[in-house]
């Protein structure tokens, strides 16, 4: 009788004792409160509770890496509490953000705002009455300045049938929904190169246009390096800059992705050690802390209409433009405007037709290889020589040792002929072909971004940088009374004419000292050997003679033009690059582990990204980097000079100008004493400009 009354009184006075309940505690830049998924909790019980954090404005806390300083939040049970060290489960991290503490140099992993940080927790099964929670919440927020605090938060927990807390229970789904889920494909990392190379496969792959960012646990990456990503149809790889030279454990930690409408996914991942996976990196992705990859595509086709306007000055293309000149002098004097208008058109398209190839070139390549560059064609030992061997066959009918159709003061009357609309057509495209390796100075950065866009984008640029080289000429042929203020024809044509051979000599040499060095000296006797064929075939045709002299003559042209080309692309290894610094300025070769040696060491850096063929290259050698004022700043100030000569393919230095946006070199790196991330500098350079970085240090 009394045990049935007792019991439902009993029962009646535990429905009325008071459920779990907490004030948040003030811990100085951060408002703390302890929260569980549970009103009331059954003895024996796991279910998860939380650390709620609301921060002050600006302020931040750490992810589990807190990147290159920090230290992550931790919960410590105090004296009092009825559970122990045993009963409380690893923080479920959310997935983090970027916090650059100065950017390019330090960067951190963490939350602002607001942070809940769930965390499984055991009730004793011998639990009776209520259960007390005493924990203490010690963590490190930062603005400017970072301040380490603590905050003691408890929590009472009836014990009796299990009863959810619906508030805080959905408030802590909502944060475990945020931590990274199992990845479902494969990852895999390639650490035979620097930058490694993390490869993700995933069925169906990524989203275009997404951005996917690794987070490590340890630190076996550069923090605040830039991560270059390009995506494959299966996937899409991660280039990653190392700390370390060797990777023993696989890489660990979380990829995050961020879809083009802002949502945000991670994924864990264990990378063991392999090789990249065919189809996961096809197309780059723009890199989003590349000041030129922000731009839209209308900026960057404006910048490279400007820079083709520029490229007809450059002294590579100069020669090749005075032989459309001098033709449009002579139409216009003729009275042929109509047929100047059409040359102009037929220029203006083998000037486009140019670099549209050019354009789907370097597609191709990326899509094969996974980076392209500009000037790819002069590392081409068979390119180069017939290069050469056209600008000395120019600067032979410059000087008038063949007429092409017509002599010179014909020209007018052949205007409207086939063979002169060809012709036109023809100079577009030799303009656009050595003009291409002159492009860096203007558009290196903002080519080096759109290389890493999608193929059209990569074809618009082009084409807008060949409108570009064409507008003085289009505009010329179309716009009423301009051609009409070009000079009168005369003997100084012929004059000029013959002086501009002379360019063109001199170019077939630069093209020469470029064939040394990507083929040999043996291509460059051949090619000399081709040159004297050319001409030998050229003097025969111009002593008169029959059908055999005339034979043997174009047998002598082919020859010369062939054999040269079959000999340039022997596998026989060139000599040392010509591009080379001399001995007494003490330079090393480049590579990304002599970089990491030396600026472990505290040293200044400054890295020569060069080529034979790169004519700006040469130019800020002569002028800026062997003049005595500036390797007496670099001796002063031990500064170390390395140079990465790209005359010839390498995979590694393209690698290097992919990671940094850049379409070809040249390119100038500067890393300052202390420094793991460089500067990178102008195009064209100057004593004044390399002295005062030099003297910062």
């Amino acid at each position: 009788m009394i045990r049935a009354l007792i019991l439902p009184f009993l029962a009646a006075l535990m429905a009325m004792m008071p459920v779990a309940y907490a004030q948040p505690v003030d811990g100085g830049r951060a408002m703390v409160e302890l929260i569980t998924e549970r009103e009331r909790v059954e003895p024996g019980e796991t279910f998860y509770a939380a650390i709620k954090m609301d921060l002050d404005a600006g302020w931040h806390v750490y992810w589990r890496n807190a990147g290159d300083a920090g230290l992550p939040p931790q919960v410590d049970v105090l004296d009092g509490s009825d559970v122990t060290e045993s009963s409380i489960g690893p923080f479920v991290w959310p997935i983090p953000h970027l916090l650059p503490v100065v950017e390019g140099e330090i960067m951190d992993y963490g939350y602002d705002d607001r942070l809940v940080l769930p965390f499984p927790l055991t009730i004793p099964a011998d639990a009776m009455g209520s259960v007390q929670l005493n924990l203490l919440a010690d963590y490190l927020i930062c603005e400017e300045i970072c301040i380490p605090e603590t905050a003691e938060v408890s929590l009472t927990l009836p014990v009796g049938p299990a009863e959810p807390h619906i508030e805080d229970g959905m408030l802590i789904s909502k944060w475990i929904a945020k931590a990274p889920r199992d990845f479902d494909g494969e990852a895999r990392i390639d650490t035979r190169n620097s930058p490694w190379k993390l490869s993700l496969r995933t069925e169906g792959g990524f989203e275009t246009g997404s951005d996917i960012r690794f987070y490590p646990f340890g630190h076996e990456i550069s923090h605040p390096a830039d991560q270059p990503l390009s995506f494959g149809s299966d996937g899409a790889t991660l280039s990653l800059t190392p700390a370390d030279d060797s990777l023993e454990a696989p890489l660990e930690g979380i990829v995050v992705v961020e879809t083009p409408d802002g949502d945000r996914a991670g994924y864990t991942i264990a990378a063991e050690q392999g090789g990249v996976f065919e189809n996961t990196a096809g197309i780059a992705a723009r890199s989003a802390s590349s000041g030129a990859g922000g731009k839209s595509l209308i900026a960057l086709a404006l910048a490279a209409v400007i820079g083709g306007l520029i490229l007809n000055l450059m002294p590579c293309v100069l020669p090749v433009l005075s032989i459309k000149a001098m033709g449009m002098v002579h139409a216009v004097a003729s009275g042929h405007e109509s047929e100047v208008r059409s040359h102009g058109l037929w220029y203006t398209g083998g000037v486009l037709l140019s670099f549209a190839a050019l354009a789907a070139a370097i597609i191709a390549i990326r899509e094969a290889t996974g980076t392209a560059n500009l000037g790819f064609q002069l590392q081409n030992g068979p390119t180069v020589a017939v290069l050469t061997l056209i600008m000395f066959v120019i600067g032979l009918w410059l000087l008038g040792m063949f007429e092409l159709g017509t002599s010179i003061q014909n020209t007018g009357n052949s205007l409207a002929s086939r063979s002169g609309s060809m012709g036109a057509f023809f100079t577009g495209v030799l303009a656009a072909v050595v003009g291409a390796p002159c492009i860096g100075p203007f558009l290196g950065a903002a080519l080096g971004a759109v290389l890493d866009r999608p193929a059209i984008s990569v074809l618009i640029v082009f084409l807008a940088m060949g409108l570009g080289l064409a507008l003085p000429y289009l505009v010329l042929s179309f716009v009423p009374g301009l051609s009409r203020l070009l000079p009168k024809p005369g003997r100084w044509m012929e004059t000029l004419k013959q002086f501009f051979a002379f360019p063109m000599f001199l170019t077939a040499a630069v093209l020469l000292w470029t064939l040394g060095a990507v083929a040999g000296p043996a291509a460059v006797a051949w090619t000399v050997a081709g040159g004297t064929l050319i001409a030998f075939g050229i003097w025969l045709v111009r002593r008169g003679g029959g059908a055999l002299a005339k034979a043997f003559a174009a047998i002598a042209v082919i020859a010369g033009l062939v054999y040269p080309a079959l000999t340039a692309n022997s596998s026989v290894a060139a000599g040392e690059g010509n591009s080379q610094y001399a001995e007494k300025y003490e330079t090393e070769a480049w590579s990304p582990q002599r970089v990491a040696e030396l600026t472990a060491e505290g040293r200044p850096v400054f890295v020569d990204f060069t080529a034979t063929w790169c004519a700006t290259c040469q130019l800020n050698k002569v002028t800026t980097l062997k003049s005595k004022a500036v390797q007496n700043a670099f001796a002063a100030h031990d500064v170390a000079f390395l140079v990465a000569d790209f005359t010839r393919k390498d995979p590694v230095i393209a690698e290097e100008l992919k990671l940094r946006q850049r379409a070809g070199v040249p390119m100038y790196l500067w890393y300052a004493a202390g420094a793991t991330e460089p500067e990178i500098l102008p195009e064209v350079l100057s004593q004044k400009l390399v002295i005062g970085l030099v003297s910062t240090e």
